[in-house]
């Protein structure tokens, strides 16, 4: 992927910030990175600029801009640490309905 396309990829929301009193761009793939404006529109075009021109500076001085989020491999497993009491808790749960506990803890993830 050429470097000048990567910020048309990258993952981009708008938001209300109560505090500014503005809507605030965002880019997920550079968090330190935002735009306010009185509109979300112009939000939304200020973030992608702000980014575009990030991309811009990091290439020419040969550092590498964040990969867009929607083109990384996900592998669909992650570990996670949880006190033992809970561990228990969720082992108990998947017993008694009959299915494993992986499955239990992605369909908690999934439907909350």
């Amino acid at each position: 992927m050429k470097t000048h396309d990567i910020a048309e990829r990258y993952a981009y929301r708008v938001v209300w910030s109560e505090e500014d009193q503005e809507y605030v761009g965002l880019c997920a793939e550079m968090p330190s990175l935002s735009w306010l404006e009185k509109s979300q529109d112009a939000a939304l075009r200020g973030i992608v600029a702000a980014a575009r021109e990030v991309v811009r500076d990091m290439t020419k001085s040969h550092e590498q801009p964040p990969e867009p989020l929607a083109t990384r491999r996900y592998s669909g497993q992650f570990k996670v640490r949880i006190p033992p009491r809970v561990h228990r808790q969720l082992a108990l749960e998947a017993a008694e309905e009959k299915v494993s506990l992986n499955r239990l803890v992605a369909a908690k993830l999934t439907h909350g």
